[in-house]
C-alpha cells in the first residue's frame, strides 16, 4: 500500500501485533548480564525473579566459604591440641 493511500484511505492497515518470545526476552537479559527480570503476576503484583546462574554463582560461593571455613577450623583445632 502506497504512503498516500494509507494516509487517506477511509479502512486503516491492521498494526502489527508484537507478541515477544518469552525466551528471547531471557537471553537479552542474559547476554545483558542482568541478574534477575520482573514479572507481574496475576493478582498485579510484581515480582523480581533471580536468573538460574545468578542463584547458581551465589551456591558456588557459599560452597566455597564453607570449604574456607572447615579448613580453617580444622587449623585452629591443630593449633590447640599442641
Amino acid at each position: 500500500m502506497s504512503l498516500i493511500r494509507s494516509m487517506y484511505a477511509r479502512v486503516q492497515a491492521p498494526a502489527a501485533v508484537k507478541d515477544k518470545n518469552p525466551n528471547r526476552v531471557l537471553g537479552g537479559l542474559k547476554g545483558h548480564g542482568a541478574d534477575h527480570y520482573s514479572m507481574l503476576g496475576e493478582d498485579g503484583t510484581e515480582r523480581e525473579v533471580p536468573t538460574r546462574s545468578y542463584v547458581q554463582g551465589l551456591e558456588d560461593k557459599m560452597r566455597k566459604l564453607e570449604e574456607r571455613i572447615n579448613v580453617q577450623e580444622r587449623q585452629i583445632k591443630k593449633l590447640r591440641n599442641l
